[in-house]
C-alpha cells in the first residue's frame, strides 16, 4: 500500500501576495486539502524557495534567480519566505527549503520522502508552470505515484495552467479537484 504525502509548495507570503485574481479561492481550496490531509493522518510537507543571506546559491547563469544575488527578497529569514498564515505548518509538519524551481533541487526532500517510505505525492502550489511542473517531472522519473490538485494550484498565465492540467500532467499524474480528492479520503 502506498504511503502518501501532501506537498504544499511555494505558498509563501512573497509569492501568494503577487496573486491578484483568485487569491482567496486558492488559499481556501489549499486550506481544505491541508485540513483533509491532517484529518486523514497524511503527512504534510511544506516547500518554500529561499536563499542564504546574499543569495550565494544564485548563479549569474541562472535566468530565474540571478537577479536575486545581493537581494534580501527571498532571504531565509524574511517575511516573504514564510508560509502564508492561512496554511501555516503545525508542530511536527516539515518545512523543506529549496534553492531552485523544483522541490527536489537544492533541498533534502528526496531524503525525507525515502526515510518515511513515501512513494505517493499529492502536489499543490504556485506556480503550475514552475514548481508543480518541475517537481512532477522529477518525481515521475523517480517512480512516485502522483496526484495534482488542479484548483489548489495556480499560475500567472491561466492558459498555461489549463494546458498543463488538461494535456501535460495527465500523462504522468492524476489531476483532480481538491473537493474530489477530499471525497476520496472520506
Amino acid at each position: 500500500m502506498s504511503q502518501r504525502a501532501l506537498l504544499i509548495m511555494d505558498m509563501q507570503n512573497g509569492i501568494v501576495d503577487r496573486i491578484t485574481v483568485g487569491q482567496q479561492a486558492l488559499l481556501e481550496t489549499a486550506a481544505s486539502a491541508l485540513a483533509a490531509a491532517r484529518a486523514s493522518s497524511i503527512p504534510v510537507i511544506f516547500v518554500r524557495v529561499a536563499f542564504r543571506d546574499g543569495a550565494p546559491e544564485a548563479s549569474p547563469r541562472n535566468k530565474s534567480f540571478s537577479a536575486l544575488a545581493g537581494s534580501s527578497r527571498l532571504d531565509e529569514t524574511s517575511h516573504a519566505t514564510r508560509i502564508h498564515d492561512r496554511l501555516a505548518p503545525i508542530e511536527g509538519e516539515l518545512l523543506v527549503t529549496k534553492r531552485r524551481v523544483s522541490a527536489f533541487a537544492g533541498s533534502d526532500l528526496d531524503v525525507v520522502l525515502r526515510a518515511q517510505d513515501i512513494d505517493s505525492l499529492v502536489l499543490c502550489g504556485i506556480a503550475t508552470s514552475g514548481v508543480i511542473l518541475s517537481t512532477l517531472r522529477y518525481a515521475a522519473d523517480q517512480d512516485f505515484e502522483l496526484t495534482v490538485l488542479s484548483d489548489s494550484s495556480a499560475d500567472g498565465d491561466s492558459e498555461v495552467h489549463r494546458v498543463l492540467m488538461e494535456k501535460v500532467f495527465p500523462r504522468q499524474a492524476t489531476v483532480i479537484s481538491t473537493a474530489a480528492w477530499v471525497d476520496q479520503l472520506n
